[in-house]
């Protein structure tokens, strides 16, 4: 899902990095041999072009980190509380059961002991299945709310693209080699920062409280070697 969600994500900024390049691409063009020739001899040759500017953003950050998708996480992460403490509680369960199996089973006569391997099978399957149900729906709708926000954001990063001189601008949400950006200076050239505040103003949200939290975490599935529980929420801070 996090795969088919960043897929996504470049898709359309590259849409819009595109849409840049086109807008931009009219730039002085450099003059021909012909016309270099026939320039006087004192007069002074013409500068090269300028290069453009490149820069980088991490969009999935500047999504997430802006106020209105930490606002948005830290609802979705509250509706789905007593979906996690749920599986806590199943989780727990399982475990103890799979405690009882392992202290008590040699001392279980074989039909007691297939009860209750069968028990542990039926709910490790129950507990796996649930937690890949929570996983597939909070992945869906946290993909909803970054659809949501990077129709309204990535005009904004073309926006500023332009003012700025940038001719390109390339997303590095993912590292080297998934991406093709092998090293850049953050310092240097990372637009995430600016572009979170611009979009700030622009929403107009104010900045939520802070929770400690600002995506959920999907839970994982069991490994089949003991009860797994649902895994923290993670903080993404924008860069």
């Amino acid at each position: 899902m996090k795969s088919k969600f960043l897929r996504i994500l470049l898709a359309v900024a590259a849409t819009f990095t595109f849409s840049a390049l086109a807008q931009t691409g009219s730039a002085a063009t450099p003059s021909s041999p012909l016309a270099s020739s026939s320039t006087p001899a004192t007069t002074s040759a013409t500068p090269p072009p300028t290069t453009g500017k490149v820069g980088t953003i991490n969009i999935q950050d500047a999504i997430f980190g802006s106020n209105e998708g930490q606002r948005d996480m830290q609802a979705l992460q509250k509706k789905y509380e007593p979906k996690q403490a749920e599986l806590k509680n199943s989780s727990e369960e399982l475990e103890g059961l799979k405690k009882q199996l392992n202290d008590q089973g040699p001392k279980l006569n074989e039909d007691a002991l297939a009860t209750l391997r069968k028990q542990i099978e039926g709910k490790q399957k129950t507990f796996d299945r649930s937690v890949q149900d929570a996983q597939e729906e909070i992945g869906n709708q946290q993909q909803d709310i970054a659809s949501r926000i990077l129709q309204k954001m990535a005009p904004l990063v073309v926006k500023y693209a332009q003012e700025n001189g940038y001719t390109l601008i390339v997303d590095t949400s993912k590292p080297w080699p998934q991406s093709p950006v092998l090293w850049w200076n953050p310092d240097a050239v990372d637009i995430t920062k600016n572009v979170v505040e611009a979009y700030n103003v622009q929403s107009g949200v104010a900045a939520p409280p802070a929770t400690g939290a600002a995506k959920p975490a999907a839970p994982k599935p069991s490994t089949g070697t003991g009860a797994t529980k649902p895994a923290a929420p993670k903080t993404e801070t924008p860069k």
